[in-house]
């Protein structure tokens, strides 16, 4: 195993410890370095960090942090700063044309909670959806560990008989995901592949980076040679190059597919990718429960794993 897979690993354990965290937000520099990756906690931190990509001609998808939800309160209070961000978003002429969206967890809207939790969570989506579908954009459900996978994928074909813009999130670490590539690589299925970033066991995920890579390319292959509309999530050059070859082995126009990138990560790629002509999305978070995602993160990019720690190094 590499160096880099023992990091991934510790670094993924780290993400659900509570005494890890606790230091992590308590040290005095960790919330100027974490604003490289995550703008703000409130609405109009994520409004303002959006008109400043738009503004560089990418596109911008938000997600309102927060997961594993057992409260029905906490629940709704996600959606309501959901309903609040788009309409704030709208009012500053960012979402037409699905130019700013919204990436929806499932988990943060109550699907975990012990009593009809994927009934609750799809009421609650239902809503954003409407209120995204009047602000003229769109909506992703974003992704979580494999346990989840299935009762996703049900929700987002409920979503999708009234709202088929509705996006999907497929994670290329998972054994079953070409399979589910080719379902949903269908005319008009947004799916963005992603590699996938939380800690999976050898039964249901390739470990070894190499392995993950290799299955990215498998599923690249699927989406860009089907009906659908490809949303290519990597910082990797080589998997951005494959995308771009396949995409004109495929006779696919600019418009046909995106690349996705994180908020922070390699910003000056994101502008040259859009400058290219290409639909470039950036994955903009913002909230207070920064901690799980910004873990995952640096467990995707081990760069990412030394700018924090030489942040905290410097400025501690």
């Amino acid at each position: 195993m590499e160096a880099s897979d023992l990091l991934r690993g510790a670094l993924l354990r780290l993400s659900s410890s509570a005494a890890v965290r606790q230091a992590v937000e308590k040290a005095p520099v960790s919330r100027g370095v974490v604003a490289r990756f995550v703008p703000g906690d409130s609405v109009p931190d994520a409004v303002r960090a959006s008109g400043q990509l738009r503004a560089t001609n990418r596109r911008v998808t938000i997600d309102y942090l927060g997961e594993d939800t057992t409260e029905r309160a906490q629940a709704q209070h996600t959606r309501d700063m959901y309903v609040k961000l788009l309409t704030a978003l709208s009012d500053e002429g960012l979402t037409e044309g699905g130019a700013v969206e919204v990436s929806l967890k499932l988990s943060a809207l109550g699907q975990a909670l012990p009593a009809g939790g994927d009934a609750f969570a799809l009421d609650l989506a239902r809503e954003i959806c409407e209120v995204a579908k009047t602000a003229g954009t769109t909506v992703t459900l974003d992704m979580e560990d494999h346990t989840t996978t299935d009762r996703t994928l049900t929700a987002l074909h409920e979503l999708r008989a009234d709202f088929p813009w509705v996006g999907a999130v497929l994670q290329a670490y998972l054994h079953r995901t070409l399979d589910d590539c080719r379902a949903l690589a269908v005319e008009g299925s947004r799916v963005r592949l992603c590699k996938g970033a939380y800690r999976e066991p050898g039964s249901v995920a390739y470990q070894e980076k190499d392995q993950v890579d290799l299955s990215y390319v498998r599923c690249l292959k699927v989406l860009m040679a089907g009906a659908g509309y490809p949303m290519v999530a990597s910082h990797d050059p080589r998997l951005i190059g494959i995308a771009e070859a396949l995409a004109t082995h495929n006779g696919r126009s600019t418009d046909s597919f995106e690349f996705q990138m994180l908020y922070g990560v390699r910003p000056a790629e994101q502008e040259r990718i859009a400058d290219r002509g290409h639909q470039m999305r950036v994955y903009l978070p913002f909230g207070d429960e920064w901690y799980g995602y910004l873990m995952r993160r640096m467990a995707e990019r081990p760069a990412n794993t030394m700018f924090f720690v030489r942040s905290l190094l410097s400025k501690g």
